[in-house]
């Protein structure tokens, strides 16, 4: 499992670099190559978010013990995330702004003021977004602070089970040995009573013989 996760590690380290690479090439372009590197940018950023997603879901099978590294480092990709995303944002913005005035003829001072209105917007928006990815995080972590909390519930509950079913055959089992015990206390009574009338009748019949032959002398 963890295998998986550093190979989609990997993979995101190195698309994040060529992401990294081209986001800095985007205002020194013009245009069609910039477009197409725009272009090219946007697809990669929805590659990295699969990237993520997929790494998520194998954080979600590794087993709790060891589920708190790769969480911590998931963190960190998110966070570079992003920063790539905000990076990004700026670059549009730049390339929007050289597109208006080159389409419109805006001067230099309505371009740098509506740049500022824009940045200020999307700070506004990261810092939204930064808040929602932490209320997404302590969401994530509670769901597998519940799910540690369930599948101990559940090995206590086969536990549990197990002594029951234990007590279960104990029970049974002197049940059991309670059944030989009467009876073969019945039998040895029943012997006992066989040899004292074996006694009585032996006695007896001595008595008699004995008795018969003085009478008979």
């Amino acid at each position: 499992m963890s295998s998986d996760f550093e190979s989609y590690e990997q993979d995101f380290a190195v698309l994040t670099a060529d992401i990294t690479g081209r986001i800095g090439k985007v205002p020194k372009l013009v245009g069609d190559e910039k477009k197409q590197m725009v272009a090219s940018v946007e697809k990669q950023l929805e590659e990295a978010r699969e990237l993520l997603e997929q790494m998520e879901l194998e954080v979600r099978e590794i087993p709790p013990q060891s589920r708190g590294m790769y969480s911590s480092r998931m963190r960190s990709y998110k966070q570079e995330m992003g920063k790539l995303e905000a990076d990004f944002k700026r670059s549009r913005i730049a390339y929007s702004d050289e597109v208006r005035n080159e389409l419109l003829g805006d001067d230099g001072n309505s371009s740098e003021n509506q740049r500022a209105h824009l940045l200020d917007n999307t700070e506004r928006l990261e810092r939204s977004s930064r808040r929602l990815e932490a209320g997404y995080q302590i969401a994530v972590e509670t769901e597998q602070i519940g799910q540690e909390m369930l599948e101990n519930l559940s090995h206590d509950r086969e536990k549990i089970q197990r002594a029951r079913e234990r007590l279960r055959e104990t029970d049974a089992n002197l049940g059991k040995s309670s059944r030989i015990l009467t009876g073969m206390l019945r039998r040895i009574i029943q012997n006992r009573i066989l040899i004292v009338v074996l006694a009585v009748i032996i006695i007896f019949t001595t008595v008699m013989a004995i008795y018969f032959s003085v009478k008979g002398r």
